[in-house]
């Protein structure tokens, strides 16, 4: 079993100097044993300086988003060749605020899905509904449909690829779903994965929950088996929070 992910996406938040300061802060304060993997995704401006931050720690760099072409006229875009030169472990696709933004579609992410796997990026690929669709009752079906258009055509073939459930209307809304909520969703998706590629091609998939994950409620959140671990937007821009999360309480993992 893999351990647990803890993803800190700073979106378009802090200069190179101050990404600097705050990764140095991080590094200062998960040194020692923690109970997961960390990544921490800066925005692209800021890579280099955080990859030399994290150099001589446990803490992974990511980036926020790829194109899927390795170099060309795509004026404003990012290879993922660029981002694996800069010591990018991991790469975020298909975040919510891409989709509803930039209207990047499933197709779209799929291509970078394979982008990611060519290029050596452990992938992170997020899946979400909206509040009218979940107050419709239609997630399992939305879930279903950006699973097939994003995921399956690469699917089983995509070793290290975690699943970010991400509902929209728990990001950055003060609004989380309820650890019980969150598992039916993620027992789907192992469902789905199972169902297209077999129990063993998904032993290493980890499916992980974004959407207001704070000090105050990553414990309830990890205690749950199906959540492998979380995607954290705001309260990754302040160290103590942010440790305090990959800080987890591991004691309260208990089977349901």
């Amino acid at each position: 079993m893999k351990p647990p992910l803890i993803v800190g996406n700073w979106k378009m938040n802090r200069t190179p100097a101050e990404a600097r300061v705050l990764a140095e802060a991080l590094v200062r304060r998960l040194g020692g044993d923690i109970p997961a993997e960390v990544v921490i995704c800066p925005p692209f401006t800021a890579l280099s300086v955080v990859a030399d931050a994290l150099q001589d720690s446990d803490l992974l760099l990511g980036a926020q988003n790829m194109h899927y072409a390795k170099s060309g006229a795509f004026t404003g875009e990012i290879s993922p060749v660029f981002l694996k030169e800069l010591g990018c472990s991991y790469v975020i696709l298909g975040h919510s605020e891409r989709r509803q933004f930039f209207g990047e579609t499933d197709d779209l992410v799929c291509r970078k899905l394979r982008a990611a796997r060519e290029f050596g990026l452990a992938p992170i690929v997020c899946l979400g509904e909206s509040a009218a669709v979940h107050d419709a009752g239609h997630t399992m079906q939305v879930i279903e449909a950006q699973f097939q258009g994003s995921i399956l055509p690469t699917f089983p073939d995509c070793p290290g690829l975690t699943i970010a459930y991400e509902p929209i209307w728990a990001i950055g809304t003060g609004r989380t779903a309820q650890p019980e909520q969150v598992a039916e969703v993620h027992r789907f998706l192992r469902e789905l994965a199972a169902r297209h590629a077999g129990p063993a091609c998904t032993d290493g998939l980890r499916i992980i929950y974004g959407g207001s994950v704070t000090p105050e409620n990553v414990d309830r959140l990890m205690a749950n088996p199906e959540i492998d671990g979380v995607l954290v937007g705001g309260a990754s821009l302040n160290p103590d929070s942010f440790a305090r999360i990959c800080r987890f309480e591991l004691a309260a993992r208990n089977p349901e």
